[in-house]
């Protein structure tokens, strides 16, 4: 048990401290201290706007309860918050720090036994006392006036001791300027104190208060407990241990904290040259993909071209032997037919004569006739064999090998970079890297297989764009289930799905992009009907596209018509289509129209003239028809698979959206294309909306809740590729990004959308929308950067 201090160490003690205060002028506060060392702080001389951010910024606030901090506590990982916020994390003796996750241990007398931070203390006292005053009951009085006998509230305030921390009046101030003990202190006018004029200055004036006796300020450090003391604790449990005043302590333990920080930042440096060499690899890794794609892209077109090219020279010889072909069977048909002739008039007239002819004519003309019956025995008949060449197609072998890669990715690990002294070696190693790269391009196709995976299948080193060799193989199945059946069939099923439709807001993923101001707005334009004097039905609408600039062309399929109008509504007549026809989608391609009616595609010129027409799958109830974006060639739905054909009528390509695996299981009832090149259709059999490019790989697809139920109807695609989607069961026009993932609704019930069949996009921003009741509306499509 520690023995009682004798009154003469008390009295020693008393000396020091009384010793200490007398070389300290500062009535409520420390003068600064030697060697530029301040407590608490313990931060060299910063700059007026580093205070001044500390001050402004989210520094002083708890990032638990976002407000000012309160009793702040500071955990080992440096992280301030408020006691009471600490309180509520801890749990089972331990809490999780919420900015580092560090797990922190709770002392054993609670949260309060972490350390205080009067560093933020300090700067909170600023902020507090800037405050200070209730301005709108007026200026705040002096604190010096009601100690001298003065005013009970004190007088207005006009100015602060930045040493007492006092609000003064002008009075006081002047006599607080005069005095022995206070002449050295700093006296500011009080508006520019509250402006922020004297932070830096009263923050070097400022003391830390002591938690234990308020209005004491902390002076001494004791040294075995590493604890920070005011008078009142020097005197009482600290009496025996050796003390220093702060700034000694501060001068002592600074280089130790330096040497600390020192090494710190050279671990910051260290993790800041790492994080550089990670982003330099990322971006020359993205660089280097970026090149590779290139690369693939230019290969890839370029073998296309060259297989386009050879393509349309063999086709251009089998056409030629073709012609010769027929031209030498023309000759050689003309000859038969010009001796069978004559051989048909003479076996005539010898007819007439045995049977109609005298005995005196037949012997008459006996000799003759024996003569020329002679004549046309012993004369040639067959001109001689026929030279029947037969064309026959030879592919290369590795066409038909299913392991033959064109491409293939290799990999290599990313050299460090050298200085720039070793050029050579770098060179050098190029040299090597460049001969490993001809040596894989040189090796055995087996050692470029795939790999074989569990199942069987082969997965190959990257994934490669399906070849129209592979599109073309890809032949629908005669008994598909797509789109079979009448129109009873398709009224039965709407009605069955009529129960789960539902008309609330489309859901878009992620923040509601449609009051944003980032998705298109439509802005009404006109509206007219199609119902001509002519007609003798009512108008079904059934396909929509641009006819020249500014107009549309719409089939009417009830009155069998393409009928032309302006986007103001004026008819501007009709282009004849051939008799008995119904058309049911249109597309107008350059100097031509397209149209399907029934099971069959047609190719008309603008006065109606037939240029040639296709038989399609009779298993498909309608082919919707869209024109590509060169406007030389036409798109067809035809049972789940999209054809494409050419101006002359041949077929140039044909593809399953998503490969030989979606055979049978597509039914594309729209169809369009947008200005990237890519198609994009309504999908009736897996009831989504399908995005692929023009070799059939899927892009992006869309089925969930935005349709409410609904199968999906017709779709548009404006200039920068936004989906226009009709939903017709719920009055709805959605929108889609490019890559089919649903944005919201761009046009519903309010637009005056009454069961809205199909729609059109009109120089890439205009959205024609035609109505079941054979009403045309159309809108303004607004980007949202115009």
């Amino acid at each position: 048990m520690q023995a009682a201090p004798t009154f003469s160490h008390l009295l020693n003690v008393c000396k020091e401290v009384g010793s200490s205060l007398a070389r300290e002028p500062v009535a409520r506060g420390p003068t600064r201290p030697e060697g530029n060392f301040w407590p608490f702080s313990m931060v060299s001389q910063g700059s007026s706007p580093s205070l001044l951010e500390a001050l402004s910024s989210d520094f002083l606030a708890c990032k638990i309860c976002l407000e000012q901090l309160r009793a702040p506590k500071t955990l080992p990982c440096l992280h301030t918050y408020c006691q009471d916020c600490l309180a509520q994390l801890a749990d089972g003796g331990h809490l999780r720090c919420p900015e580092c996750r560090e797990n922190v241990p709770v002392p054993p007398a609670g949260v309060g036994a972490f350390k205080t931070n009067f560093f933020v203390n300090g700067l909170l006292d600023l902020v507090k006392a800037r405050a200070g005053g209730d301005l709108r009951a007026g200026k705040p009085a002096c604190a010096l006036c009601p100690l001298m006998g003065g005013a009970s509230a004190g007088g207005p305030a006009t100015a602060r001791c930045l040493d007492c921390a006092d609000d003064l009046c002008q009075a006081c101030a002047d006599g607080h300027r005069c005095t022995r003990q206070t002449h050295t202190h700093r006296v500011v006018d009080l508006v520019g104190y509250r402006a922020g004029l004297y932070d830096e200055e009263a923050r070097e004036r400022q003391a830390a208060q002591c938690p234990q006796h308020p209005g004491e300020a902390l002076r001494f450090l004791c040294q075995p407990c590493s604890q920070l003391l005011c008078r009142e604790c020097r005197l009482d449990p600290h009496l025996d241990h050796p003390c220093l005043p702060l700034a000694e302590a501060v001068r002592a333990r600074r280089p130790g904290l330096e040497e600390l920080l020192a090494g710190v930042d050279k671990s910051l440096a260290e993790l800041e040259a790492a994080r550089m060499v990670e982003k330099e690899a990322l971006a020359c890794l993205r660089e280097q993909v970026a090149r590779v794609g290139a690369q693939v892209e230019e290969a890839a077109e370029g073998v296309l071209r060259a297989l386009l090219a050879q393509k349309k020279e063999v086709l251009g010889q089998l056409r030629a032997h073709m012609e010769a072909a027929e031209e030498a069977a023309r000759e050689r048909l003309g000859e038969l037919e010009s001796r069978e002739q004559v051989a048909r008039a003479a076996a005539a007239f010898a007819r007439r004569v045995l049977s109609l002819g005298h005995e005196a004519e037949i012997l008459s003309l006996e000799g003759a006739i024996a003569q020329r019956l002679q004549q046309l025995q012993g004369f040639p008949w067959m001109p001689g064999p026929s030279p029947c060449l037969l064309p026959q197609v030879e592919l290369h072998p590795g066409l038909r090998d299913k392991n033959c890669q064109l491409l293939w990715l290799s990999f290599e690990k990313q050299q460090p970079q050298k200085d720039s002294g070793k050029d050579g070696a770098g060179s050098q190693e190029g040299e090597e890297t460049q001969k490993r790269r001809e040596d894989g391009a040189r090796a055995p196709k087996e050692d470029r297989a795939p790999t074989p995976q569990k199942d069987g299948s082969q997965t190959p080193n990257v994934e490669r764009a399906q070849t129209p060799k592979e599109g073309r193989s890809q032949m629908p199945q005669e008994d598909g289930g797509a789109q079979t059946g009448g129109r009873s069939n398709k009224k039965r099923k709407f009605k069955g799905r009529l129960k789960s439709i539902s008309r609330e807001p489309s859901p878009a993923p992620g923040p509601n992009l449609e009051d944003s101001g980032l998705l298109p707005k439509p802005i009404f334009s006109c509206s007219f009907p199609t119902r001509m004097p002519g007609d003798k039905r009512s108008p079904r609408i059934t396909g929509l596209c641009p006819f020249g600039p500014r107009e549309i062309l719409v089939a009417d399929e009830q009155n069998r018509a393409l009928k032309r109008f302006s986007l103001n509504g004026d008819y501007k007549g009709a282009v004849p289509v051939p008799e008995g026809c119904s058309p049911c989608s249109v597309a107008a391609l350059q100097g031509a129209v397209a149209f399907s009616a029934g099971a069959r595609l047609y190719l008309i010129s603008p006065d109606g003239e037939v240029q040639w027409r296709r038989a399609l799958s009779l298993s498909q109830a309608s082919h919707a028809v869209a024109a590509m974006p060169s406007g030389d060639r036409v798109a067809v739905s035809v049972s789940g698979h999209v054809e494409v054909y050419n101006m002359e009528g041949s077929l140039a390509t044909r593809f399953i959206p998503g490969g030989k695996a979606n055979r049978g299981l597509r039914a594309l009832v729209f169809l369009t294309t947008s200005p990237q090149g890519n198609f994009v259709g309504s999908d009736w059999q897996q009831n989504s909306v399908v995005v692929c490019d023009g070799l059939g790989q899927v892009i992006g697809e869309y089925g969930g809740p935005g349709l409410h139920g609904c199968q999906p109807g017709s779709v548009s695609v404006d200039k920068k590729g936004y989906i226009f989607l009709t939903l017709r069961e719920v009055n709805k026009v959605v929108i889609l990004d490019p890559k089919g993932s649903l944005l919201g609704d761009f046009l519903t019930a309010y637009h005056g959308l009454e069961k809205p069949r199909v729609t059109t996009m009109v120089d890439g921003r205009y959205l024609v929308v035609s109505l079941s009741n054979g009403t045309i509306h159309i809108f303004r499509v607004r980007s949202p950067d115009s």
